[in-house]
This record gives structure tokens, sequence and C-alpha cells, in this order.
């Protein structure tokens, strides 16, 4: 399978240097290039990309804007956003995560983590694993904010005892074979928990489970992060 790649940048330069590599690539094509978030946006719901690589800082409308927007049309449902930015901030990656975004790349990556990260979220997963990544998670999502709940608390009671623990322990950052290791279960046991969790939380990917979990109080702040 070929996968679709939008690219939003407000940079000409980057988004040819983007596209020369991704192409290059016999598993990916660039399907398009937004210079701001109301273009991407607008290609997104004309092209319908598997994912769109989202610079933060553009004019107009920006990134997280613009990514709250694709995650929140039902039509762009298969659409997954990859942040890719100078701006690796606590609050941008904190942010970036609640409108919906499945990852979070500085523009220091190499060319082999970037194309790695744009398989990833394809997939469904999401680049969650960096240790970095996990405390901004764990210090910024544990407090959520009252209007911006993806699922109401009470709707983890849907869940059954190990869907809730596979949850838990996707919030911490442990990837699926970690996970197994833990709870002495396959990989594929995990994929199918963490599977039935998103459905039932209506959660588009593995990046809105874990703000779940924290926004509900499944996982919470711990207190040397603090």
């Amino acid at each position: 399978m070929t996968v679709r790649v939008l690219l939003a940048d407000d940079q000409a330069l980057l988004r040819g240097t983007f596209r020369l590599l991704i192409d290059s690539c016999d598993d990916m094509e660039v399907v398009g290039e937004a210079a701001n978030g109301n273009e991407a946006v607008a290609l997104a719901r004309t092209h319908h990309p598997d994912v769109v690589l989202m610079d933060i800082r553009m004019p107009g409308s920006d990134g997280l804007a613009a990514t709250g927007v694709i995650c929140a049309d039902p039509e762009l449902a298969g659409t997954r956003v990859l942040i890719l930015t100078m701006f690796e901030t606590d609050e941008y990656v904190a942010k970036a995560l609640r409108v919906g975004a499945s990852g979070f790349l500085g523009k220091h990556v190499t060319t082999d983590t970037l194309l790695a990260g744009i398989r990833t979220v394809a997939s469904g997963e999401a680049l969650l694993s960096p240790g970095a990544t996990r405390a901004l998670i764990t210090r910024f999502l544990a407090t959520p904010a009252p209007d911006n709940l993806m699922a109401p608390p009470e709707r983890l009671n849907e869940l059954t005892p190990r869907e809730r623990e596979v949850t838990v322990l996707t919030a911490q950052g442990k990837s699926n074979v970690e996970i197994a290791a833990d709870l002495f279960i396959s990989v594929l046991t995990v994929r199918t928990h963490i599977q039935r969790a998103l459905t039932k939380l209506g959660a588009r990917d593995r990046a809105q489970l874990v703000v779940i979990a924290y926004q509900a109080g499944l996982v919470r702040t711990s207190p040397t992060l603090r």
C-alpha cells in the first residue's frame, strides 16, 4: 500500500525537500502541498491523504488549528496528522496531542526517522515512545481542560479490567511488546485490547487513547515530574 502524504509548511524550500525525500520511497507519494493551515484543510478534504505532515507556525490559520479541524472532520477519519516543527516546547506537544495529532517530531530529526515516523503514523500507531514525550504527556495531559475532554470519564466504565490495564500501560508510553511482556500475553492480544478500547472510547488512534486516559484521570501525574 502506498502512503499518501500531504505537506503543510509555509517554506517552499522545505516542502520541495520533503517532496523529493518522500517521493523517492517506493511506498510513499506526496499528493499535495499547503503553505498555511487553511490550505492544509482544503487539500486534505480534496485528497484524503493518509498522513498530513504539518508545521505548527504558518501564516493565517496555523498548524494546530488546522490539525483540530482535520481531526474533527468525520470525512477525514482515515487521515492522521504528524506535527513537524522547530518549536518542540511542552505547550506545543500537549496542544498538538489534545487536538488530535498522532505524532510530534522536531525538524532536526534524521531522514530515516522522519520516514519511519510517517509510516508509523500511517499504520495507526502514535509517536509516543521517546522518554521526553512520555514526560510531557504525563506533565501536561494530567490536568485536562474541562471544555476540551475527548471522552467523558464515565466512558471508561465500558472497558473491561484487562482493556483498562492495557490502556494504562499505553498511556505510560509503553510499546505493544513491552505491554505484552508486563502482562504475559501476546502482542496480538495487546493489539486486540487496544483496538477495543479505541472503539469504546471513540478514539481515532493510540495518541487520542493516551489523551483520554490522562484527561479521565485513569493515569495521573508523577510527583517527580511537577
